[in-house]
């Protein structure tokens, strides 16, 4: 069941909190550069500008290894996780 939730802060490209939960939520099915890699900026400057202090729509379809819920992720009816993956493309 998708739950709608407000960002608060944007961890990296692909992980970032909202004021409901506990763990970070990770985008499914896209994997962003870390910290010190090659396109960590743009990737993290991107999902801050489509998510930071935005209301979302995150349908859980896993939970990671760190107890993080593994989402698809809406602004709307735009996909954050297909927009993420076009941006990388582009790179």
């Amino acid at each position: 069941m998708a739950r709608n939730e407000k960002v608060t802060r944007v961890i990296d490209g692909d992980t970032f909190m909202t004021s409901s939960r506990k763990k970070p939520v990770r985008l499914a099915n896209y994997d962003a550069p870390e910290k010190g890699q090659r396109g960590y900026k743009v990737s993290k400057d991107a999902l801050t500008t489509l998510v930071s202090g935005k209301t979302v729509t995150i349908d859980v379809k896993a939970r990671d290894v760190y107890g993080r819920a593994v989402a698809n992720v809406k602004v709307g009816h735009r996909s954050v996780n297909a927009a993420m993956k076009n941006r990388t493309k582009k790179r």
